[in-house]
């Protein structure tokens, strides 16, 4: 039991703000964006499979092996959780939610989907976990949902707006907005919001953009 103590003492739970894992995310995801949207895309999609591949094995390693579990968890520990002590990282569902968006859909809807991702999931946390007395799924809160709905209605409407598609931007901007916050509330099984929410935030980007015919719009 000593030794369980010694090994959690430092972390933080969901529960806490977190503010050094919150802005680890925001740069870490932000920089796949830019890296998508600036860079050509067989370098972008490559450099995400080598950082996968640098990270994701030995998440799963460290699971078996109780002395690299400790090591990488030490260095790891201001934006590790304690619940991600015996289990694989937010940031391995993170890398994998992003190969399987950038292999499966169209690049404006990931660029968007990362955008989301980037800045709507941890304003939502921080809105939620701070101000979030309503709780609708877990910990997830009525406040959460709120702010997330904001942030994707601005990002959408930034982002198109930057795309030169002004064709009915306020109200794909709402919509746009309430998938992405929805992508964020909603539990997919036991699997990590860091995964479920860029592939769903993708899947409902699509179906809206396709149904408004954006495709033929975006240069």
């Amino acid at each position: 039991m000593a030794e369980t103590n010694l090994t959690l003492s430092g972390f933080k739970n969901r529960s806490d703000l977190h503010i050094a894992r919150k802005v680890w995310h925001v740069a870490g995801v932000f920089t796949m964006f830019l890296a998508w949207w600036f860079f050509p895309q067989w370098l972008s999609m490559t450099l995400l499979i080598v950082g996968w591949l640098m990270f994701v094995p030995a998440d799963f390693i460290r699971q078996k092996n109780p002395e690299v579990n400790r090591t990488l968890s030490n260095i790891f520990r201001p934006i590790m959780r304690s619940s991600e002590l015996n289990r694989l990282a937010g940031t391995s569902y993170l890398l994998t939610g992003a190969v399987i968006i950038t292999i499966c859909f169209h690049k404006h809807v990931v660029g968007l989907s990362l955008l989301f991702l980037a800045f709507a999931d941890p304003i939502a946390s921080y809105i939620g976990i701070k101000y979030g007395k309503d709780k609708i799924f877990g910990h997830k809160s009525v406040q959460g949902f709120v702010a997330a709905f904001f942030v994707c209605s601005v990002l959408c409407f930034l982002f198109l707006f930057y795309n030169q598609v002004q064709e009915h931007l306020l109200v794909v901007s709402l919509f746009a907005g309430m998938v992405g916050a929805m992508a964020e509330l909603i539990p997919i099984w036991k699997l990590d919001d860091n995964l479920t929410m860029p592939v769903l935030s993708c899947t409902g980007l699509s179906v809206l953009f396709y149904f408004f015919n954006y495709y033929s719009l975006f240069q």
